[in-house]
């Protein structure tokens, strides 16, 4: 048995690995240089081709820049072998002077250019003087260019030459006047630019990214230039003092600029500090003068007329939120925050700016300005600690952790742990870690060293804090992880011994898995130090285990599924990977366990604990090989038990642990494959698609192995043959390895065929084929000298040929989809047809499936048109036509040209059927509705589309005709079914009794259904007129077609048919789905001409209007749900393609087509179509396409002007004419609000959105109410989460008070308004139950909020004054309503005031003499006051 390989074996397997990986080929641009230069070199080149000309000569003639490289580095040695005298010599100086062109022409990102720079660094230091010279020389050339779009690459250079580049530097240096005059002048010209192209995204991005790298090269020049104010800036009249004015006037611009991205405005905050420390004479009054910007009280007299005339607007009292943000960011980085430098002063300005920090915090909203503002405050806590380390008492009692500073940084962390933007709870993180470092700081050495930590309330205070929250709360980890690593895991186990088994019970809920794994590692690691560091003997490892193996232990026999799953998948791994010497251990107890606890079908059992540890075990490299696990740890009767288990996950962990290992390359034995035999035979027809998915994927990892292994052991046998008599080599030889690999990988095969027989079941089916696709992709058809084990080709015969044929005959498309890939993966000499009768046939069967009526024929039809197109032999009839424009293009690649042509061949056969069957349902749509269906021909031609490249089309004279048919064939299908999409009901019914009756009704239909929805559907009442009689001689002179019955015409069978609503219906918006998702498509995969003579494009500019305007009407107009959603499907590629056009009228369609359908919204037109029921139907979905295409990296202008405009329509208006219109304003912020894609750019507007919602449910009429309520829904969803229990207030999808009103401020006084109007209704003597209907919305949103250990005094918005009206609400003769005022009024009672709000309650309750009373005023107290006490009784345990 071939087991292992020895030293020399692995040895020879990763020189192997070394020579056959295919390395990543460095495309390299060759330099070039003028002809100028090259004339030069020419003349310059010795004879003998060995000085620098001839160097450089022979290197720019190659066209290689891999090669080119080789010969730069060349030039320092050839030079190095001159003498001193050299540096005079006419020929090295003007090689010197071409070398500097050279480095000049490179793009900044070329290799060549580092190259080169590294090379010319190293020149002898009697040659530098004239490579100085001659950069100078060439760089002036640049910083002359006067054309806009080149001042990019001059600015790119002297970027470079600023990097890790001496000469360069120096030739900067020599030149500092005329670079900062061209920034100054490529800054302005640049920025003028941009303005003139509004509107135009791709333009605008490109000059968007000018300005930014020259505000950051304009930084760097200045940090990187020495003595930069010595030398440069002694007189203020000079040039370079002139050009640092005009520098630092239009940072200042574009720092106040909000139309300029973000990132510009932040680096021109730090451009203006920088700009600031190196301009502004005394040093010691930049932190004043920092300040007083910062505070905006700046005193105009006190400060020099230069800085006044460049930084004015800063100088003023209304400086936008954002540039103070940007300000701020630029002081913490750009002033010297070191060894307190900047004396009482900076500390002072550090102050300072953490209190504008905390201002703005309470005024931005938007999510890219939240983000900067986390960064910036844990920038400002790192400045702290830098400060801390050598400052002042005062500053050091204004931080410590009992000070109003960390108080509030405190509650930012407390109110943005969980907010749904991972980089800022990363910030919080980082925020909490320098709280408690600065804490240390404060405290002196002598207090902290005697005192220790028992003393340290605020630590004490706040750990105990910590450990009182819930575990659902995400922040409460990561800064618990903070804390072990301040004070060590000791005293919280101390103060919670158990907390290791309340970490690990919370690990059944996948969105707390990976924060509790990463604490639990945190501390188990730190424990393992601690007790290590105290430890005399080896004893402490037992309570180790106790901690930490114990409970996990526990968890995998006696868990649930969910929470053994993710402690499998993210703990174990980990505990493992710290302490490798525990495996024994759990292993020991578990076999012990086995026996008795062999598992079930609902539960794992001791044995699948032994698997998944074993098998983690094994996958992370803590078992040596398989044969320990096998012979030392666990029988080989276990194995095979587990690989039958009763429970699935069991049979996973088993197989797991054959499969999985942590070298790929590792032998698999024959017990192993043995074992995987007796696997597959019982395992193939799992009913979970989790199972099935990890089963296939296990057994992919194990072809890997048997792969990669194999070609180990194919060099182990060459050599073999060379070293017979080594004994290191293995006993067995290794062929007899590889032949059982061959027989092993037959085996599996034969058994995966026979589990596809006809009638076999789709998860045996998706199973076998998914495994077989997995053996194609692993092991290919060898190329070169690389040897393959196994060809799946080669046990493909005729049989299974139609094997996998059959499978296209299923009714799962996945299974329709695995076998269509699987034989793309094989050679084309296996899957070509050589008999032209039986290609003839399926194509004909294909055309024929195409039209069922059946919707899964056609799924069928389009993958076996897919696999016949790949065919060289198509049938000759309708080839015929394509033979010339095939000999035209010449022998290039034959197999994409066969490709084209058949692709070609088998759309124009499709589209004429089609065209046909259009005319036919022109006259008649009940016969094509029952006999020919008009979509699954679309859907064959989108098929086809999308499996070809056209973006590298031969045959593109003929394509154009193609599309253009297309398009109108697409519209003409569109205009037959709309009628029946675009009525009122579509889903109404067609009676089917004799033909001429079915023809009338049909036509009472078409003429009755057209839209009664529209925008006077609330203003005028629709009275419906009786059909009137019929003429019915007319009637079929009109539609001539319909004869006795529906029949087929043409060269088809005539055949009668029945038909239904729903077969019409079907027809239909299947039709409508098909032809979107085509013209989607078409806009998304075709080339564009970007000119109208261009011949390089598919789809002219006219023809992607006219697509435009056919989605608008389909979706504004359409009222089948089915229609509108898939037109929307194909409406959203076409916008993005719309933005990313070049052509300026393409890409300002999407804004001219949202302002046209808002304008016809607001207007509330009678006569206009658009649906006012359902929804608003597809006029959501038409806004949504419309503003999550625009580039997410700009301003997003078009979501905050729309969004404006919305709520506007959305609030409650008097003029009964604009019901309409706020009925169409809440259906599309329910819409907006739902779209994922928008991110957190909608969420500014949610606090908005939820006071329409909520004022919206007390209008009269009945529409507003419905889609204010589904608005107020959605919202929920979006501020509190996806429910994710049957819990309705489940804490998982909720808040903290302070938390909500942080991150919502505008809802407290509205919410406290709106309440105390509720609480005066139930007051009232009338005690209507409708009085106030948003008495239930109110509670709902105060009945998600709850009460945190966490809240402190710090927020400005206090919870108190809501309070009085809640109990107030407590009154309602609701029950219901009674139930969600007790459970709203926790949140807001602090838990040491429940005791005196219970007093309060109590004192409320009537007395037995009075004589008046109501029992729902009673009840309604009586429920707080137990909510209170169950409260209460929570907290305190």
């Amino acid at each position: 048995m071939f087991v292992g390989v020895s030293q020399k074996g692995w040895l020879l397997l990763i020189l192997f690995k070394m020579g056959v990986k295919k390395k990543k080929e460095m495309q390299v641009t060759a330099l070039t240089i003028c002809h100028q230069d090259l004339e030069t070199l020419r003349s310059l080149a010795d004879v003998e081709g060995k000085n620098l000309a001839s160097l450089l000569l022979h290197c720019v003639r190659l066209t290689d820049g891999v090669s080119q490289i080789h010969y730069v580095k060349q030039i320092v040695p050839l030079l190095e072998k001159a003498d001193k005298n050299g540096a005079c010599d006419p020929t090295i100086r003007s090689c010197l002077d071409i070398l500097a062109g050279i480095y000049l022409s490179l793009s900044v990102k070329n290799p060549l250019k580092k190259v080169l720079a590294s090379s010319l660094d190293g020149l002898p230091e009697f040659f530098l003087t004239e490579a100085i010279q001659s950069f100078t020389s060439r760089l002036q050339e640049e910083l002359n260019t006067t054309h806009l779009y080149s001042y990019r690459k001059v600015t790119d250079n002297i970027s470079s030459c600023m990097e890790n580049f001496d000469l360069g530097r120096a030739g900067v240096n020599n030149l500092l006047k005329n670079v900062l005059h061209f920034l100054q002048k490529s800054l302005i010209e640049i920025s003028e630019e941009n303005r003139k192209f509004a509107g135009n995204h791709i333009v605008q991005t490109q000059l968007m990214n000018d300005l930014l790298v020259g505000t950051r090269v304009s930084v760097m020049l200045v940090q990187k230039i020495q003595d930069f104010q010595r030398i440069h800036l002694k007189t203020s009249g000079s040039p370079t003092w002139q050009s640092m004015c005009g520098l630092l006037s239009i940072f200042t611009k574009f720092l106040s600029d909000d139309d300029l991205l973000q990132t510009i405005q932040s680096t021109s905050g730090l451009a203006v500090i920088l700009f600031i420390k190196a301009m502004f004479h005394p040093p010691e009054k930049i932190p004043d003068l920092i300040s007083s910007l910062l505070l905006r009280s700046v005193d105009c007299t006190s400060i020099p007329d230069w800085f006044l005339n460049c930084c004015r607007s800063l100088c003023c009292t209304d400086v936008s939120q954002s540039t103070l943000l940007f300000l701020c960011q630029g002081t913490l980085t750009m002033l010297d925050w070191q060894n307190g430098n900047m004396g009482l002063s900076g500390e002072a300005l550090l102050l300072n700016i953490v209190h504008v920090l905390f201002t703005l915090s309470s005024q931005i909203k938007e999510s890219t300005l939240e983000l900067f503002l986390s960064r910036i405050l844990a920038s400002w806590t790192n400045s702290a600690i830098h400060v801390l380390e050598s400052s002042s008492p005062s500053l050091k009692d204004s931080l410590n952790g009992n000070s109003s500073v960390v108080g509030r940084l405190l509650e930012y962390v407390y109110t943005h742990w969980e907010h749904p933007l991972d980089a800022l709870r990363h910030q919080t993180k980082i925020i909490f870690r320098n709280i408690l470092q600065m804490h240390q700081l404060t405290k002196e050495k002598s207090d902290s060293e005697a005192s220790g930590l028992a003393a340290d309330r605020f630590i004490c205070d706040l750990t105990e804090s910590l450990l009182r929250l819930e575990w659902h709360v995400k922040g409460k980890y990561a800064c618990l992880g903070c804390l072990v690593d301040y004070i060590g895991i000791g005293h919280i186990l101390a103060l919670a011994k158990t907390i290791p088994s309340q970490i690990l019970e919370v690990m059944g809920d996948q969105s707390l898995v990976p924060y509790a794994s990463d604490l639990l590692e945190t501390m188990f690691r730190n424990h393992k130090s601690h007790l290590k560091s105290q430890a005399v003997d080896s004893t402490w490892i037992d309570e180790w285990h106790e901690t930490w193996v114990s409970p996990l232990l526990f968890i995998l026999c006696e868990g649930n599924l969910d929470q053994k799953s993710y402690v499998i998948d993210y703990y174990l791994p980990k505990l493992l990977n710290c302490s490798p010497e525990s495996l024994s251990y759990m292993v020991k107890i578990l076999q012990t366990s086995a026996d008795a606890k062999t598992g079930s079908y609902n539960s794992r059992g001791a044995l699948g604990a032994l698997m998944a540890c074993l098998r983690t075990a094994r996958a992370h490299g803590h078992l040596q090989s398989a044969t320990d696990a096998w012979r030392n740890l666990v029988s080989s009767a276990r194995i095979k038990q587990g690989l039958i288990h009763q429970h699935c996950q069991v049979r996973i962990d088993t197989l797991g642990l054959l499969c999985e290992s942590n070298r790929s390359t590792e032998i698999v034995s024959m017990e192993e494959m043995q074992w995987i035999q007796f696997f597959i035979t019982y395992n193939l027809n799992s009913q979970s698609p989790g199972v099935r998915q990890q089963i296939c994927s296990l057994l992919k990892k194990l072809f890997c192995r048997i792969q990669e292994s194999s070609q180990v052991l194919y060099k182990l046998e060459q050599s073999r043959s060379k070293h017979e008599s080594d004994n290191e080599l293995p006993k067995q030889h290794p062929s007899i390895s590889l032949q059982q690999y061959k027989n092993f990988m037959s085996s599996i095969c034969n058994r995966l065929f026979e589990a596809l027989f006809p009638g076999s079941s789709y998860p045996t089916r998706f199973s076998a084929l998914t495994i077989l696709g997995s053996i194609a992709e692993v092991f290919p058809v060898p190329e070169g000298q690389v040897q393959t084990v196994y060809q799946l080709s080669h046990d493909i015969d005729v049989g299974r040929f139609q094997t996998l044929m059959e499978c296209f005959t299923s009714t799962f498309e996945e299974v329709k989809i695995l076998a269509f890939d699987l034989l793309m993966k094989l050679p084309k000499t296996v899957v070509q047809f050589q008999d032209s009768e039986k290609l003839q046939g399926l194509f004909q069967a294909a055309l024929e499936l195409s039209s069922s009526t059946k919707p899964y024929d056609c799924v069928t039809a389009s993958y076996l048109l897919n696999f016949l197109i790949w065919q060289d032999a198509l049938p000759s009839s309708l080839s015929a036509s394509l033979q010339t424009q095939q000999a035209v293009c010449g022998d290039g690649d034959k197999s994409a040209i066969v490709v084209e042509r058949n692709t070609l061949m088998v759309i124009k056969c499709l589209l004429e059927n089609l065209e046909e069957e259009v005319s036919l349902a022109e006259n008649s749509l009940l016969q094509a509705a029952a006999s020919f269906p008009l979509y699954g021909r679309v859907h064959c031609i989108t098929g086809a589309l999308q499996r070809l490249s056209l973006n590298s089309l031969r045959l593109v004279s003929e394509w154009r005709p193609v599309v253009e048919k297309l398009l109108l064939m697409s519209y003409r299908l569109s205009a037959v079914v709309s009628p029946v999409i675009q009525s009122s009901s579509p889903e109404g019914l067609i009676p089917m009794d004799t033909d001429s009756e079915s023809a009338s009704r049909l036509q009472t239909i078409l003429s009755e259904i057209q839209p009664r929805d529209t925008n006077d559907y609330f203003t005028q009442a629709k009275i419906l007129k009786e059909r009137d009689s019929f003429d019915l001689e007319d009637l079929n002179a009109s539609v001539p077609n319909i004869g006795a019955s529906a029949e087929i015409k043409g060269s088809k069978e005539r055949k009668t048919c029945d038909v239904t609503a729903q077969m019409v219906l079907v027809c239909c918006w299947r039709s409508m789905k098909e032809v979107a998702l085509l013209l989607g498509t078409l806009c998304q995969l075709l080339p564009m001409q970007s000119l109208p003579e261009s011949s390089n494009g598919l789809l002219t500019v006219e023809q992607v209007k006219e697509i435009g305007d056919y989605f608008k009407q389909h979706l504004l107009q359409s009222r089948h749900r089915g229609a509108f959603e898939l037109a929307y499907t194909g409406f959203v590629k076409l916008t993005e393609i719309l933005n990313r056009c070049p052509s300026v009228s393409l890409q300002k369609l999407p804004e001219q087509w949202l302002w046209d359908v808002l304008e016809e919204i607001k207007c509330s037109d009678p006569s206009s179509k658009l649906c006012a029921t359902r929804r608003s139907a597809g006029i959501p979905f038409y806004i949504q396409a419309l503003l999550a295409s625009e580039p997410k990296k700009g301003k997003m202008d078009l979501l905050k002007i729309t969004m404006k405009e919305l709520i506007t329509l959305a609030g409650p208006t008097d003029d009964s004419r604009s019901t309409v219109s706020q009925v169409h304003a809440l259906n599309i912020l329910r819409a907006l609000f739902r779209d994922t894609r928008l991110g957190e750019n909608i969420i500014p507007y949610v606090a908005d959105g939820a006071k329409a919602a909520i004022l919206g449910f007390t209008s009269p009429v009945w529409a507003v109410r419905n889609s204010s309520t589904l608005l107020f829904s959605t919202l929920i969803t979006r501020i509190f989460g996806v429910k994710r229990g049957k819990d309705e207030l489940s804490k998982k999808n909720r808040m903290t008070g302070s938390e909500f009103f942080s991150r919502f401020p505008e809802l407290y006084p509205f919410l406290l308004q709106q309440l105390e109007a509720v609480a005066n209704s139930v007051d009232s003597d009338t005690g209507e139950l409708n009085r106030h209907p948003s008495m239930f919305l109110l509670l709902l949103v105060l009945g998600r909020l709850y009460p945190s250990p966490m809240d402190g005094t710090y927020s400005a918005l206090s919870m108190a004054p809501f309070i009085p009206f809640i109990m107030r609400c407590g009154r309602s003769p609701v029950y219901r309503s009674r139930e969600m005022a007790a459970r709203a009024l926790v949140p807001f009672v602090m838990v040491d005031e429940i005791p005196a709000t219970i007093r309060t309650l109590l004192a409320k309750l009537p007395n037995c003499t009075d004589q008046c009373f109501r029992q729902n005023h009673i009840h309604g107290t009586l429920l707080q006051i137990v909510t209170l006490e169950a409260e209460l009784s929570t907290t305190l345990r």
